[in-house]
């Protein structure tokens, strides 16, 4: 039901950023985590908050069968994209993917104990284990990254070179050319034949571009065809952001923001979702947000609400803010 219909603010004088998922059983396996699907417990439901400050999401899930079951739940975030070899630009992530998340659990009010599990992926290949094993950190935004890979021996690093897995991009300075995947997990147990509620709060990691005084809206990277998609970007919204760009053009260093949350493991749980509600806050009323979803009602100056019954995820949420300079 997450199709292409773009949303559009269209009363606002400026733009907006990025966040994370829905739980999974899962279990670890050889080269890492892996989601797995139940047939015992269902997701009543899902009550989902999403700003550039704060992600909360409450779930109530039912163990439909007559033992309990215990479970690893993951729940992973989304992925990190690789760097670059600094000759174009890229989107651009701030924070530690566990230092910086202050992720807590609670379970019928009761607060959890989690794990991070990071895995590094080279064009869908696990690296993790080669890169873990030469203390070569799988998080490449790392303060400890470039001393690290500064420290491997020389037929070691020129290994990594050479198979892609790093880009010198100065003198003593290198990019990972892999995605990271982080994922909290912990260890549940479901009570036979009761309802549980499930509570997550975290700060998301932000991501995004600061736009380098543009002379037109071309000047963005939402304006190639996989960005567009991405946010649903309709032709109403590049109007707005248009328009709202003239009046800015002496003080237009405009901000891209981008939140993501992995939504499509809610698939995994018995049955669809029996009630999903979402809120997205785009944090200013003079910001402009785009996401792809149906039935999207604002309910106020700042936030806009989607609820499905009976449903299954297909798509992750991918939302676009950009903030003007005030």
């Amino acid at each position: 039901m997450f199709r292409a219909v773009a949303l559009t603010a269209l009363v606002c004088l400026g733009f907006c950023p990025s966040g994370r998922a829905n739980d999974s059983i899962a279990e670890t396996a050889v080269g890492g985590l892996t989601l797995l699907k139940t047939d015992a417990i269902s997701m009543d439901s899902e009550d989902l908050f999403i700003s550039r400050d704060r992600v909360e999401v409450k779930y109530r899930f039912t163990n439909t069968s007559d033992a309990p079951v215990d479970a690893l739940v993951a729940f992973p975030l989304p992925r990190i994209p690789p760097g670059n070899d600094g000759g174009e630009e890229e989107a651009v992530y701030w924070g530690d993917p566990q230092a910086s998340l202050a992720f807590e659990t609670r379970v019928d009010g009761e607060k959890l104990p989690l794990q991070v599990v990071e895995q590094a992926f080279l064009r869908g290949r696990d690296v993790s284990a080669r890169l873990s094993a030469l203390g070569v950190p799988l998080n490449r935004l790392s303060p400890r990254f470039d001393a690290a890979v500064a420290a491997l021996a020389k037929p070691v690093r020129e290994g990594l070179l050479a198979d892609k897995l790093i880009v010198e991009i100065g003198p003593g300075s290198w990019a990972g050319l892999w995605e990271l995947q982080t994922t909290v997990t912990r260890r549940q147990t479901f009570p036979a034949r009761k309802t549980i509620l499930v509570e997550h709060r975290y700060k998301p990691l932000a991501g995004g571009a600061v736009g380098p005084s543009p002379q037109s809206e071309t000047d963005f990277i939402f304006t190639d065809a996989r960005t567009k998609s991405k946010y649903c970007i309709d032709q109403d919204w590049r109007t707005s952001f248009e328009r709202i760009l003239q009046k800015q053009r002496k003080n237009s260093n405009a901000s891209e923001i981008f939140i993501g949350y992995v939504l499509t493991t809610g698939a995994n749980w018995k049955g669809p979702i029996k009630d999903f509600h979402l809120v997205v806050d785009k944090g200013k009323p003079d910001s402009l947000v785009s996401f792809c979803a149906e039935g999207v009602k604002k309910i106020s100056p700042t936030r806009f609400e989607v609820r499905y019954p009976s449903f299954t995820p297909t798509k992750d949420i991918e939302i676009l803010i950009v903030d003007w300079p005030q």
